[in-house]
């Protein structure tokens, strides 16, 4: 990682849609010059349609908007809703987009799954939730459990300068918005992103130099757990030193066999000490972490390999003493609420027979990457959109 961490940051977690997309909505509504905004999913629901408003309420007042969406996550939106902000002067690019094959999205990998805002250069957000009404709690059962910050100060330069690149093949003219690098508060902060290119590995080692600093407490919550050996050995060795390790992982997850994975790697964990909690109440959506004191991270990248060897990921560094310590209160309070222990007993039993399994899914879905990286790679473009185009895979021509 190349970028320096930058001091004199405010820095606002973010828990579920009803934090965020209010939040997102007021700043996208005060912009004056410029919006950038990158995610993974947006739907025709309720939250996408109040998206939409505001944007198309920003482009009608003369701000610049740019709105990015991937092209597996974000594969069904309708034309009239993409053509109302293409209309306005909203440009609307799709990364990666691929035409279906026996009606089945192809472009599973590589995705951008990123979740950023920037406003005007001076204010951003960036974390785990897209923009669809699951993120609510009036969705019912299945409404997820996320989290994201809201940021000023100096860091948003690397947020604004990170959407400008990812941008920049079809950012025309180029941004002329120069990010505000005045003090607005007094954390220390820097982004970390993982791409195909030169920071395949970057938010994983960023993990790694945490986990080994660790002295005293290590959470993690992460809605898709299956990391790398190195990542298991770290949680292990810090929870043999004596540190309180504590993960929560999904109890009620949106997509069975992710807990099924996640399983496959308890009784590792458990033996040494890591504590681990199921979290029943909703699916947990969420990608955040805590080290010690000060050190915590929010952001898009699960554990996972798809997060960790494929996708576009961009994860939030926090050193905040204040900031760690709320997000460990709210994790504390999830744990001992709404989430399931797991035993050691519970996972020892029957385990003479499940080792094998275990032993070869681990070591299969480990390598995943490396087999999936012999087989060729689709292009990873932006396409921009005209007002009669539709995201489905077999968009009408645009700039890539």
């Amino acid at each position: 990682m190349n970028r320096p961490w930058v001091d004199g940051n405010s820095v606002q977690l973010l828990i579920n849609g009803e934090d965020y997309y209010p939040r997102v909505f007021a700043a996208i509504a005060n912009a004056q010059e410029e919006v950038l905004l990158e995610t993974f999913i947006l739907f025709d629901d309720k939250v996408g349609q109040e998206l939409q408003q505001v944007l198309i309420e920003a482009a009608q007042r003369g701000v610049r908007v740019e709105v990015v969406v991937d092209g597996y996550g974000t594969a069904d939106l309708p034309q009239p809703f993409i053509s109302a902000m293409t209309e306005v002067g909203i440009s609307f690019h799709v990364f990666d987009p691929q035409p279906r094959l026996i009606g089945m999205r192809t472009n599973l990998f590589r995705r951008l799954h990123r979740k950023i805002v920037v406003v005007d250069g001076e204010q951003a957000f960036i974390g785990g939730i897209n923009y669809s009404a699951d993120h609510l709690g009036d969705y019912g059962p299945m409404a997820k459990q996320d989290y994201a910050v809201e940021v000023t100060g100096p860091v948003v330069a690397q947020l604004h300068a990170s959407s400008r690149r990812l941008l920049a093949p079809v950012l025309e003219p180029p941004s002329q918005v120069r990010p505000v690098r005045e003090p607005t508060g007094k954390v220390s902060a820097v982004l970390v992103e993982r791409d195909n290119q030169r920071q395949r590995n970057a938010i994983e080692e960023q993990y790694l130099l945490a986990f080994r600093s660790a002295r005293k407490r290590l959470v993690v919550a992460n809605a898709y757990f299956f990391p790398g050996y190195r990542l298991l050995r770290e949680l292990r060795n810090a929870a043999r030193r004596g540190v309180q390790v504590t993960l929560i992982l999904q109890g009620q997850p949106d997509m069975r066999w992710v807990r099924a994975l996640s399983r496959l790697l308890y009784n590792y964990l458990l033996r040494d000490g890591v504590t681990i909690y199921e979290y029943c109440q909703r699916p947990l959506h969420g990608k955040v972490a805590l080290v010690d004191d000060e050190w915590s991270t929010v952001g898009s990248s699960n554990l996972d390999p798809l997060s960790l060897a494929f996708n576009l990921e961009a994860n939030l560094l926090i050193r905040d003493r204040a900031f760690n310590q709320h997000l460990y209160e709210h994790l504390s309070e999830l744990g001992a609420q709404h989430c399931k222990p797991v035993t050691l007993e519970r996972m020892v039993h029957g385990y003479w027979w499940r080792a094998p399994l275990i032993f070869m899914c681990f070591h299969i879905i480990r390598r995943f990457p490396v087999i999936a990286g012999w087989f060729p790679a689709h292009r990873q473009t932006l396409q921009s959109l005209q007002p009669d185009a539709e995201v489905d895979g077999n968009l009408h021509e645009g700039k890539t």
